[in-house]
């Protein structure tokens, strides 16, 4: 699999008018973005300690809509040397949410041309539903090699056995099925669970690194080479991060850990000048963290044709 000359989508109704796939080369690692869909949410979701008033301000001046609006969903995939790495798993299906425009992923990989028996590792960020649905699709376990390894933090694996929701602010619903997706996951996948505690080398510079925050078990993903290093940052950093890297995120287990991550990982990016990706930044996602004073400015990179 060459990830710069895989096949457009095509055919059998399967064109799209905007793009759902990005590729980057890091070194001699080569990195494609994935776009999952899009979920949409309430705004007070990206901010709910919060000011409404700045809250919607905020919005207003980014030129986006008051009450709700769409979330990306992006995941990752790498090939390092002989062994290709899907980060994230996108969310599946749940009929009982009604979120037609999400789960897109493994269409989408599909439709790419790559085959799920090509994949030899998947890195979990954290275990909320739209990091491991696209596993749980009907079909999907059957297609992945029996050798497949998951790799997660093992804080991850224990805080789902009895999840703690007391300090989110999810719509209704959400964390039912959260516990349920964790649960189920949980069950089909546990013999290729590959637990660590802190950090672990997926692959020749794939390195997984638990944060916390977000979840116990939150982790990040940086990919180096050759000089150049990509960091696929999850859900610690949200489009309201960079501007209001205090705000909290309804979704986050620990707010004011994750406020703390949040800002930590940016001052690191920063100071190095790597790449950025994150699960819920507009796709594709791929760009730069300045310090501007206090706060932080996502620098988008210009796109390589």
């Amino acid at each position: 699999m060459q990830l710069d000359t895989i096949k457009s989508p095509g055919g059998s109704g399967s064109e799209e008018l905007v793009p759902s796939r990005y590729a980057v080369r890091v070194g001699d690692i080569e990195v494609l973005v994935v776009s999952d869909g899009v979920l949409p949410l309430p705004t007070q979701m990206l901010g709910h300690n919060a000011d409404p008033a700045v809250r919607s301000a905020w919005l207003k001046e980014m030129f986006l809509p008051q009450k709700a609006f769409d979330w990306a969903l992006n995941a990752v995939l790498v090939r390092s040397g002989d062994k290709t790495i899907l980060i994230d798993a996108g969310l599946g299906s749940d009929p009982d949410l009604h979120l037609p425009r999400a789960g897109q992923l493994i269409n989408r990989l599909q439709a790419t041309g790559i085959d799920l028996t090509s994949v030899t590792d998947v890195v979990l960020t954290h275990m909320h539903m739209d990091h491991v649905g696209g596993l749980l699709v009907e079909g999907v376990k059957d297609r992945l090699r029996p050798d497949l390894q998951i790799h997660v933090a093992a804080a991850e694996v224990k805080f789902w056995e009895a999840p703690d929701f007391s300090h989110t602010a999810m719509p209704p619903g959400f964390p039912d099925a959260l516990r349920a997706a964790a649960k189920q996951f949980t069950k089909v996948y546990h013999n290729h669970l590959r637990q660590f505690d802190e950090e672990h080398e997926v692959a020749p510079g794939v390195v997984v690194r638990r944060t916390g925050g977000h979840t116990p078990g939150h982790s990040v993903v940086r990919v180096a080479s050759g000089g150049e290093a990509l960091t696929f940052a999850g859900d610690a950093v949200f489009a309201v991060g960079f501007e209001q890297p205090d705000w909290y995120n309804g979704f986050e287990h620990d707010p004011e850990e994750a406020a703390r991550v949040r800002i930590r990982l940016l001052r690191e990016l920063a100071g190095t000048g790597e790449m950025l990706v994150a699960t819920h930044l507009p796709f594709p996602s791929v760009g730069h963290v300045a310090v501007d004073g206090d706060h932080f400015r996502w620098v988008p990179v210009f796109w390589d044709y």
